[in-house]
Formats: structure tokens, sequence, C-alpha cells
């Protein structure tokens, strides 16, 4: 047996595979078969304002990377249904640093499209927070925080919230849940008096 059965079924972005995701469609595309299952091309395509056309392509060239692959069991006639092959996507962050100047390019465009999708998903939340009952209402969260850590104390941190985070995906479906979307962003930040750090 695994030894964490709750772990998501990540796939580690290398040089080749960032490259194959790095468009704000296709990362979408992902996305949207991650959190809401198979779909097609066209079904994709009303939700996201596009042709058929592009997200059909865009999906084959998912695919083409592993990302995502046929769900025939889905399909009737000559539909062809989509499914992601991963729950989940890791970035390493050495990859902001290759010497391939287009995986440096991949990899930024990759991070900012990921936090225009965070902040978007946040103010469709806060817009629409009002239609939701009370329980929910308290059930969410914005918050943030500012602590004092080493590098080491940091990853430790990240790691923690993940394995917590991750302990309660198995947690049975009931009339009461829903999707819960949750966003954690850490990062360094200089204080007032502080000399900027070089990068080593």
């Amino acid at each position: 047996m695994p030894e964490n059965p709750a772990a998501p079924n990540v796939r580690m972005l290398d040089a080749r595979s960032l490259r194959g995701l790095a468009h704000p469609l296709r990362i979408r595309l992902l996305g949207a078969l991650r959190h809401d299952g198979p779909a097609t091309a066209s079904r994709l395509a009303d939700r996201f304002g596009e042709s058929s056309g592009a997200t059909s392509y865009h999906l084959r060239r998912l695919a083409a990377y592993g990302f995502v692959e046929d769900a025939p069991e889905h399909g009737k006639g000559r539909e062809r249904w989509w499914r992601a092959v991963y729950d989940a996507t890791a970035f390493d962050e050495t990859l902001t640093l290759d010497e391939d100047p287009a995986v440096r390019g991949a990899a930024d465009l990759f991070l900012h499209e990921i936090a225009t999708i965070h902040t978007q998903e946040l103010s469709t939340w806060l817009g629409n927070a009002h239609t939701w009952p009370q329980e929910w209402r308290r059930g969410a969260d914005m918050s943030d925080f500012t602590l004092h850590l080493t590098p080491a104390q940091s990853h430790e941190l990240i790691h923690k919230m993940h394995d917590l985070i991750n302990s309660h995906r198995d947690l049975p479906a009931s009339d009461d849940t829903k999707a819960v979307r949750f966003h954690t962003h850490a990062f360094p930040r200089e204080t007032a008096g502080e000399r900027p750090r070089r990068a080593e």
C-alpha cells in the first residue's frame, strides 16, 4: 500500500513538459478537466469563449505531452471526451534559472498564469459570496501572515500545510460538501531598512 493514500497523483514538470503546458488556454483547459471532470472540446470551447477548433488543438497538444487522455467511456457517437491524467502539477523553481531562455520564458508564463487564475477565483468568490449560505461564508477564508523563518523552516512549513490539506482529500462526499479551493502562497519579502539581497 502507498505510504500516503491521500496524496494526489502529481506530475513533476521538467523543461520539455513545461514548454508543452505553458500556454494560457492549455493551463485553463487542464484545470477545468481536473476540477470538473471529463469534457469535450466543444463544451470547453463554450466555457472559455473559444472556438472548438482551438480547444481541440490545445487538448491534442496536452495529450502529446501526457497531461490529458481520451475518456472513451463518456463518448457518444463521434464525440471525443478528454480527462486529466494527473491530479496536480508540481513546479521546480530551478526551471526559472534554466540556461535556455525559452524554458525561463515558459516558467515565467506558467507562474504568472497560475497567479492570475488564483486572483480571478478569489475575485469571483468575493463577488458571489452574498449568494452563498452563511455557513459557507463562515467556511471561507482570506488571511495573510508574516513569520520570521529560515528557508529550511519555510520549506518545512509549506510541506506540513500540504500534508494537512491532503489528509482531507479522501473524506467522504455528501449532500453538504462542495469543491473547496485552497490557495497557498509563501514568499520572502524585504522589510523596511533591509538591504536588497543579491541572487547567489
